[in-house]
Order: C-alpha cells, then sequence, then structure tokens
C-alpha cells in the first residue's frame, strides 16, 4: 500500500453472524464471484456472511438489520451479541483504485450476531426485499462458525477468525441447546 493509500479512512460497516437454532451461521456466495480465485489451488472463497456500509448518522444495530434484510429479505431476528471491538481490514491496492475510487483504504467493522427466529423461505438472496434490491449472493448455505475463514477471499480472513473468536461461544450454547 502507498503512502497515500495509507492516509485513506476506512469505510464504517457492518457485519452480521446469522445463527440457526442449531448453531450454524448463513453464508452466501458472492454474485458473480468465480468458483475459486486463481492464485488458489481449488478452493472456493467466493462465501461470506453479510455485511455493509453505516449510512450517514446511523447507528450500527439498525444498519446491521438493515443490511441484513437487504441482502437476505430476513427480518426475523433476535440479537445475540455485539463484538466488545471494532474489525478493521485492509484492501488490495486494485481494489482501493478501481473499485473504491481511492475513497477508502478499507473497512472498520462492527459485527453483530442474531439468532434466524423465521422460516427458511425467508431468505430470499435473488430477488431480496421482494427485489427492492439488488442481489449480492447467488446462493446460500449454513455453514459451521469455524469454517467461515476459509470461506472468505483471503484479505477478510483475519476479521472472520476474530469473529469466530467472539461467537464461538453462541455457536456452541446454541449446538447444545439443538442436541
Amino acid at each position: 500500500m502507498s503512502s497515500s493509500e495509507n492516509t485513506l479512512p476506512y469505510r464504517q460497516n457492518v457485519g452480521i453472524a446469522l445463527f440457526n437454532k442449531s448453531g450454524k451461521v448463513w453464508v452466501g456466495r458472492r454474485a458473480g464471484m468465480p468458483e475459486t480465485l486463481p492464485e488458489e489451488d481449488d478452493m472456493s472463497f467466493a462465501w461470506q456472511m453479510p455485511q455493509g456500509g453505516i449510512d450517514d448518522g446511523e447507528d450500527p444495530l439498525p444498519a446491521a438489520k438493515r443490511e441484513l434484510f437487504e441482502e437476505t429479505g430476513v427480518s426475523n431476528i433476535e440479537l445475540l451479541a455485539e463484538a466488545s471491538d471494532w474489525f478493521t481490514y485492509e484492501l488490495a491496492p486494485d481494489i482501493i483504485k478501481k473499485g473504491w475510487r481511492s475513497k477508502f483504504r478499507g473497512q472498520r467493522q462492527k459485527w453483530f450476531a442474531f439468532l434466524f427466529t423465521g422460516d427458511e423461505t425467508e431468505i430470499n438472496v435473488l430477488t431480496p426485499g421482494g427485489g427492492a434490491f439488488e442481489a449480492e449472493f447467488s446462493d446460500w448455505r449454513w455453514a459451521d462458525l469455524e469454517e467461515t475463514p476459509d470461506l472468505i477471499v483471503p484479505f477478510k480472513r483475519e476479521v472472520y477468525e476474530q469473529v469466530v473468536d467472539a461467537f464461538s461461544g453462541i455457536s456452541d450454547n446454541l449446538k447444545l441447546d439443538a442436541g
């Protein structure tokens, strides 16, 4: 990262770990992502948990609920926990210049854990919000929380490891309750 990129701010963002009653988390396949990245051997990094920007004047918790609905159609949730810290990651220089027009160096994320209390028919990644929002995912599934760092693009992996540390107790408790 160049010295000018080091002075760029982080984009304020939220991340959501949506747990089902069996202790698994929701992951979606990013729309338009290849199955594998060229530099990696046969591993898929196109999966991630919901996340998105915090609007000006918006608090993180309402932003998390909004982003979850906009990306998945899910609104039947119960707050389980909020990560005590903000997690950051740096973007690759080519992403900073092309995709983010040199406005941000990366993202600063506040993560929330929610329990999904609805029916899976509520989940709609292809036309979220009844088609009111652009699809960000092409598919979805439930995964073990501990698996998520291996599913995400490498530059976000450290954040996902922090999310696992922050919310693994929730996952374990839900698995025990379901067992």
